[in-house]
């Protein structure tokens, strides 16, 4: 019997890349073909061996190898290793879903532009911040006219910011301030990260304000409420803390994510939040294959 699921393979083995492969073998859809990076001995290739998961230390390479049993690729690399990847990936006519805040490929929010994704051989998830804040800011742009100014903070515990979120950082706001706008239609946006070492660790929150004329409340209210019934379809964590609120002179409103807990701490929603944007843009992939 021919599987009906979409053949996938996952490059970088760190946490990210762990969790997803976790999330990938629960879908109904999806099946992991390779889980690959360059160390045999890490914890996430550990991990995927007791699963009985196809790995490989030659990273890029080894996917390449496999391209005519392969349709979509997760990149849980980094920036600078994207750009690199995205080429050989488009070659192979291997789709390609990037975690990296590369901005190689069109930018992909699930709950806003999902359809308009599913052609294309390269999509963004953006970032962390991004797959939280840009929603809220698009909700609000379907209500409101006029918008001058988005601002978006993110709280995330220390602990869940591993080495390629730092060595990104740069990247990171750049991404999420592109985003911000282009989602938004807004020509002023600033992305800001907190990285909080406290202890027990906070979960992501974030918080997204917007200067506008005369803000429509009421619609905005509806809007956004609409847009987080829509999220928590694939973020079950997604939570409104702060309808929005009108307050010196700004409009505001407030998320929590919890992660699922299911490699990585459910602390870490930040890191959660990205890869359930990518399982859902996979697996809207995969159904429309085999429909």
């Amino acid at each position: 019997m021919v599987s009906k699921k979409l053949p996938v393979a996952i490059l970088g083995t760190g946490n990210i890349g762990t969790d997803l492969l976790l999330k990938v073998l629960r879908s109904p859809v999806l099946e992991c073909r390779l889980f690959a990076g360059r160390n045999l001995s890490s914890s996430g290739m550990t991990k995927a061996s007791m699963l009985n998961v196809p790995v490989s230390a030659k990273g890029v390479e080894s996917i390449l190898d496999l391209k005519k049993e392969i349709g979509l690729v997760f990149d849980a690399t980094s920036a600078e290793d994207h750009i690199k990847h995205a080429p050989l990936f488009n070659r192979a006519g291997i789709v390609a879903v990037d975690l990296t805040p590369a901005k190689v490929g069109q930018m992909c929010v699930p709950a806003v532009n999902l359809d308009q994704c599913l052609d294309l051989p390269n999509v963004n998830m953006i970032t962390c911040g991004g797959q939280a804040s840009i929603p809220l800011a698009y909700a609000i742009a379907q209500a409101n006219q006029a918008i001058q100014y988005i601002e978006t903070v993110s709280s995330i515990a220390s602990r869940s910011a591993g080495p390629a979120t730092r060595i990104n950082l740069d990247e990171y706001l750049d991404t999420t301030e592109t985003g911000l706008q282009f989602f938004s239609d807004c020509p002023h946006t600033k992305a800001i990260l907190n990285l909080n070492p406290a202890q027990p660790c906070v979960h992501m929150q974030t918080t997204v304000m917007a200067k506008i004329l005369n803000p429509d409340l009421d619609a905005t209210r509806k809007k956004v409420a609409e847009m987080v019934a829509l999220i928590r379809t694939y973020v079950p964590g997604y939570q409104l803390l702060l309808e929005p609120i009108v307050e010196n002179g700004r409009l505001v409103t407030m998320v929590k994510v919890d992660g699922l807990g299911d490699y990585l701490p459910k602390y870490a929603g930040n890191l959660d939040i990205i890869n359930c944007a990518a399982i859902a843009f996979a697996e809207a992939l995969a159904r429309r294959r085999v429909s």
